[in-house]
């Protein structure tokens, strides 16, 4: 045996009895190094947590509600308020965004208004806005390729409206608290002579038209590949009709057996009923908004849906009322708000909603 070596040895020993006997702590062990077996850390995936959206119903900027954009950043008057104060917020905009182009031939009604609508929508909080509906493409390909151009020039969400099918129909994607949210526009309401020239295919722009079906679940089902939250905006219903159409009641279930969690849109110029669709939530019709119609019926309820979401659940639906004053929402007050809020409630009856999931 190697002597110097067993001293060494018998010397630890009896340091090591030294200490305890004395109270001393033994000494440390060394750290291993961590270089040959340390895994590498995943990073960690963000907790979801509730938030909001809300939605408006019809905008335009026609008539004299044009001078409103003189001012784009107070065009939607007092409702803004009601905008921002959610995490998301959702209109459609029932115009062609151009100053040239030629009206659609024997169109009636044909709306448009200038790049500063975009402004004006963003001023109010809005986050996301639909084009796809029967006055998205008032002043044809012109308007069209103008439209886009304003898109893409302000860099403003805008669903529904494209350079072809795949854009038209492509979601708006963001991440609010956690949750990946996915919205979708269509309009299943297109005069019968523009169907096919308005309607986005694979080598022409247009409009995402839910009157092709398969191609709008076909888009929801990509879309809940990858998404926490899927919302479809429809322009859709039927005007100064109160109850949903049969074409609604038809589609609604459809888009939720393809994954839809929110179903919510507009047209009809007045209020129509929400609620719950199995665990799915169902507005078919948000009325005007921002609309130069001083008709009664028309104007007389309004109002925003804010819905508070987490996943895939909608934990609270709840509706500021409002009158449309001088074309711009402005929220009612005091009893004549609860009042208000019931009567929209009441509009549920003749959906075939549910109250609660």
């Amino acid at each position: 045996m190697n002597l110097p070596r067993a001293l060494s040895a018998l010397a630890a020993v009896a340091s090591l009895a030294a200490c305890s006997a004395f109270g001393a702590e033994a000494p440390e062990r060394q750290p291993q190094s961590a270089t040959t077996s340390a895994e590498p850390t995943a990073p960690a995936t963000p907790k979801r947590e509730p938030y909001t959206i809300a939605f408006g119903g019809d905008v335009h900027f026609e008539g004299f509600l044009r001078a409103r954009l003189n001012n784009p950043r107070t065009a939607l008057g007092p409702i803004a308020s009601v905008l921002r104060k959610a995490d998301l917020a959702m209109i459609n905009l029932e115009t062609a965004i151009t100053t040239g182009g030629t009206p659609a031939p024997g169109k009636q009604y044909t709306f448009r208004a200038p790049t500063s609508a975009i402004t004006a929508l963003k001023a109010a909080g809005v986050d996301v806005a639909s084009m796809a509906n029967n006055h998205g493409m008032d002043y044809m390909e012109t308007g069209l390729a103008d439209s886009l151009a304003a898109i893409k020039k302000s860099r403003f969400p805008m669903v529904g409206i494209g350079k072809d099918e795949a854009q038209a129909y492509k979601p708006f994607r963001k991440t609010v608290n956690g949750n990946r949210v996915a919205i979708i526009g269509a309009t299943q309401v297109l005069d019968a002579e523009f169907i096919d020239s308005w309607t986005a295919t694979p080598d022409k722009g247009g409009l995402a038209s839910a009157k092709n079906e398969a191609r709008l679940i076909k888009a929801v089902r990509q879309a809940r590949k990858n998404s926490d939250t899927v919302i479809v905006h429809l322009h859709w219903g039927t005007e100064m009709q109160k109850c949903p159409n049969p074409a609604q009641l038809s589609l609604a279930p459809k888009l939720v057996k393809a994954g839809a969690d929110v179903v919510v849109g507009g047209h009809a110029h007045i209020l129509l009923g929400a609620g719950y669709l199995d665990n799915a939530y169902i507005s078919y019709g948000l009325g005007n908004f921002v609309f130069y119609n001083s008709n009664p019926a028309t104007t007389g309820r309004t109002g925003v849906l804010t819905l508070t979401i987490n996943g895939r659940k909608i934990l609270k639906d709840r509706w500021t009322p409002a009158t449309i004053q001088n074309g711009v929402p402005v929220p009612i007050t005091g009893a004549a708000r609860t009042q208000a809020v019931a009567d929209w409630k009441a509009l549920r009856s003749c959906t075939g909603l549910a109250a609660r999931p």
